[in-house]
């Protein structure tokens, strides 16, 4: 059977609402193949079996998937092997304490490296290096299942803006007051 044939049919029968994104890794192993992956996914790509994300992330579009959580996913994927926490102006953001919201983009502290993920139309993932580790932050600290990352509480948030020395002339201080 031809691997677009192979690929087709095994992600028809493994992908769902909860599993709609795939690594390079997961896709060599649907595949069987040794050598190289640009071939297959790029011809996937074409037929409309898979899009890319960013590089090495694919979505299966054939399922129904939440659209509005594709970076947030797309980041738990990408650092799986991280602590990583939604915090910054996205977490900000999300309580109201930065007004504007930032459209197809989010920021994250991670262990990892600090780096900024293109994902084409999708939008953006910025990483941002901390040295804490997840038993300094626990009471700081809640999990979002449905981005499938730990989440800064307000406090955390701000802290990290200081730390990381981020802009804060979009902060509202008098909701930020309120909130901590």
């Amino acid at each position: 059977m031809q691997p677009q044939k192979i690929l087709e049919k095994v992600l028809a029968s493994l992908a769902d609402v909860d599993h709609y994104l795939f690594s390079s890794s997961d896709l060599q192993g649907i595949l069987g193949t040794q050598g190289g992956l640009f071939v297959p996914l790029s011809r996937a790509e074409k037929a409309g079996i898979l899009k890319r994300v960013c590089r090495g992330i694919y979505l299966y579009p054939r399922v129904d998937y939440p659209r509005g959580r594709i970076l947030f996913h797309t980041a738990a994927l990408l650092r799986a092997g991280e602590f990583n926490y939604i915090s910054l102006e996205t977490a900000l953001s999300d309580t109201g304490i930065i007004s504007q919201i930032p459209i197809n983009s989010i920021t994250l502290m991670s262990s990892g490296r600090s780096n900024v993920i293109r994902c084409g139309d999708y939008g953006r993932i910025e990483f941002v290096h901390t040295a804490r580790r997840p038993d300094e932050l626990s009471g700081l600290l809640s999990y979002d299942s449905a981005c499938r990352l730990w989440r800064a509480s307000p406090v955390l948030a701000l802290r990290d803006m200081r730390a990381t020395r981020r802009n804060k002339d979009l902060i509202n201080w008098e909701v930020a007051r309120e909130l901590i």
